[in-house]
């Protein structure tokens, strides 16, 4: 296997103030219920990641998990490594998977982190290139990897890659948000969510969207 150096993917994604403006003012326009969530939270400060394979890993540990219990496990996880610098894939793959289990990481994501480090290993996902695909093929890329599915993907393609128009329809945060904010009496399912970003016009700014959704839930 070749090594690995998450330091050569590196590479600065941060959504500029001129395109945060426009996608806050787009949404302010045409979304009266998000423009109330807008006026009381301020502006966006959505900032991605740039380190894609520490991303997935989190990404990963976060699946169906509140945000401090993900928060907590994760840093338990690069604490049992080496707090001061991430593992590389061939680190994880060596892990004992019972004293991974003994931090907080169940099973089926101990696997799904050891092959998403495999695969990465042996060039079966080029994360080095990922950027350069379009987000359907990302996600195609990525549900390779056993326990990936299109959430993960999605968190993936907003908080890594800093994709403007992602619309995470299966996210539970963003179901229970667009039930309280739009008065939905049922959690909306896939096709509620994406009926609710066209009629309000979300495009092309469904992931800053998403994020005002997220935080509609703190109010």
């Amino acid at each position: 296997m070749k090594q690995y150096n998450e330091s050569i993917l590196v590479k600065e994604k941060k959504f500029s103030n001129k395109e945060l403006i426009k996608a806050v003012e787009h949404l302010r326009d045409n979304d009266k219920k998000l423009a109330q969530v807008i006026e009381k939270v301020g502006r966006c400060t959505l900032k991605p990641k740039t380190k894609p394979f520490e991303s997935l890993i989190d990404a990963i540990i976060s699946q169906q998990l509140s945000m401090f219990a993900a928060e907590a496990i994760f840093n338990r996880f690069v604490e049992f490594f080496h707090p001061k610098s991430f593992p590389e894939p061939i680190d994880i793959i060596k892990a004992d998977t019972e004293e991974l289990r003994k931090i907080g990481i169940s099973y089926a994501k101990i696997r799904s982190i050891k092959d998403l480090s495999e695969k990465v290993l042996s060039g079966q996902i080029h994360l080095d290139k990922i950027q350069n695909l379009n987000d359907e093929e990302i996600i195609s890329e990525l549900i390779k990897v056993k326990g990936i599915g299109r959430w993960t993907a999605h968190m993936f393609l907003i908080f890594s890659l800093g994709r403007l128009n992602v619309l995470p329809t299966e996210d539970l945060g963003i179901r229970k948000g667009i039930k309280k904010l739009y008065g939905l009496k049922n959690l909306p399912d896939e096709k509620k969510v994406k009926e609710i970003a066209l009629k309000n016009n979300w495009n092309p700014y469904c992931s800053i969207a998403s994020w005002y959704i997220w935080r509609s839930l703190e109010l």
